[in-house]
């Protein structure tokens, strides 16, 4: 797979340029925050047409080598498909931002964006507990001045 990687959206031009040293980690992490995010979720097995059984949607995680969940994010559903050919129970998904994402998930799980491409980027558990803290304040902020 020696494909070139042609940015589709602008989450994806940020991505590379991060990657590339042309923006600073910090800075695009905290862009990040406001970027739409793919999270796959499963299909229920025995669908009712337009009805849905689960108010939770089941999000697609892996357990990594060290014994943590890892919770798999694309920049865009075209990303994840090739991905998702080994998961066809996650045919479906949402399109959210990720700080809507961080908000809730629970301690230590890792997140994974785009696994399997070469633009992509994996954070530890630890990260992720840095960028739910850094979402959380700048919420509050954002109340306080209004």
């Amino acid at each position: 797979m020696n494909q070139t990687f042609v940015p589709h959206n602008d989450l994806e031009t940020r991505l590379v340029e991060a990657q590339e040293g042309r923006l600073d980690g910090n800075v695009f992490m905290m862009e990040l925050l406001d970027q739409q995010l793919f999270m796959p979720v499963e299909d229920e097995r025995e669908e009712i047409q337009g009805f849905q059984r689960s108010s939770k949607a089941r999000p697609l995680t892996l357990e990594s080598e060290e014994g943590f969940s890892v919770l798999v994010l694309f920049t865009s559903p075209d990303r994840a498909k090739p991905f998702l050919q080994d998961y066809p129970d996650y045919r479906g998904g949402l399109l959210s931002e990720f700080g809507w994402i961080l908000e809730r998930i629970g301690s230590g799980v890792a997140i994974s964006i785009n696994p399997g491409l070469e633009v992509g980027m994996d954070l530890d558990p630890d990260s992720v507990a840095q960028l739910i803290q850094a979402n959380a304040a700048r919420q509050q902020q954002g109340q306080a001045s209004s």
